[in-house]
């Protein structure tokens, strides 16, 4: 993977990269929500929670599929109140490295397919090949 974090001319950015280069197979990962294994919503009211949850979700997915959470090359956030994009972002830099951030995009949104949902997270990233 190439990171084009920060091009000439392009904005500051803040833990993204403004593009990622990649070669291999693609996973994509649906839109993850604060639920777990048994169905019960985590941490309703708890941003924090909440992202770390979700997560633990995509981390799953992603290992069901061959790759991981160091292969994402792009997230889709999507958050139901801006007041949660500092527990997003403290949760995020706990699982991504900081010299190689993914692609992303931020998106509030008026409410999630749960009203206790404050987040969701999609991913697309690369299933490494065996070498």
């Amino acid at each position: 993977m190439e990171h084009f974090i920060r091009p000439h001319g392009s904005p500051p950015v803040n833990g993204y990269s403004h593009a990622v280069a990649f070669t291999g197979s693609m996973v994509a990962v649906s839109g993850q929500v604060p639920v777990d294994g048994d169905g019960n919503v985590i941490g309703e009211g708890d941003a924090e929670a909440q992202v770390r949850q979700v997560y633990a979700n995509l981390a799953n997915a992603l290992e069901a599929a061959g790759s991981g959470l160091e292969h994402v090359v792009k997230l889709t956030v999507y958050l139901t109140d801006l007041d949660d994009l500092a527990a997003f972002r403290a949760v995020r830099d706990e699982h991504q490295d900081a010299e190689h951030p993914p692609a992303c995009s931020l998106v509030r949104v008026a409410g999630l397919v749960h009203p206790d949902f404050r987040v969701e997270i999609d991913a697309l990233a690369v299933a490494p090949t065996a070498g």
